[in-house]
């Protein structure tokens, strides 16, 4: 074989192996913003809202990429920036006060993990008139995103049941003795 048969076989060969590489880019196209842990346990509620329980309490974090080209999900939370706000739609207590900005009541860590600390916060109240079946809602929550090469998850929404509720749920106002057990938020039980 000449040189100049051998080296048009290899540029076709180089030419074909580099098509072969077109248009499966691997792009990321999104990231997913869930919870792995709640409390040491595997998260049991919907996707993008999760109540932190307990002064003390946690939420673990988890940011997934997904990418254009089908590549698996990859797991980025070591890599993401984690930005958490009080939600400008719910954001008061069970006594109607503003929330504090994160680091206190709640803060977050650069690894995802997300603590309820002193001082503790209650941000459900019981908008039942009947004491014995209590119908909750949530009216504060913080926001929580991840960014990850410029691309920011959707929020999650975080809200608080770390203290004891009010006996006397304002939501609506008219209501009075409607929480005597100074419950926060929905449990088992309740």
């Amino acid at each position: 074989m000449n040189r100049k048969t051998l080296f048009t076989a290899l540029a076709c060969a180089l030419l074909v192996f580099s098509m072969l590489g077109c248009g499966t880019t691997n792009h990321l196209q999104s990231i997913t913003l869930g919870a792995s842990l709640v409390n040491g346990k595997p998260p049991t509620s919907q996707t993008g809202f999760f109540t932190l329980e307990g002064n003390g309490g946690t939420i673990q974090l988890q940011a997934i990429a997904n990418y254009s080209s089908g590549v698996k999900p990859k797991d980025v939370t070591s890599a993401v920036t984690f930005t958490m706000v009080v939600d400008p739609v719910n954001n008061v207590d069970a006594y109607d006060n503003p929330l504090p900005a994160p680091g206190q009541t709640v803060q977050i860590g650069v690894t995802g993990l997300v603590t309820a600390i002193d001082p503790a916060t209650c941000t459900w109240v019981d908008v039942s008139p009947d004491p014995t079946k209590p119908a909750w809602f949530y009216v504060g929550a913080y926001k929580v995103t991840a960014m990850y090469q410029g691309i920011t998850s959707q929020p999650m929404y975080i809200p608080v049941a770390s203290s004891a509720g009010n006996p006397d749920d304002i939501f609506p106002p008219t209501q009075t003795g409607n929480n005597p057990s100074q419950l926060c938020g929905p449990t088992p039980t309740s």
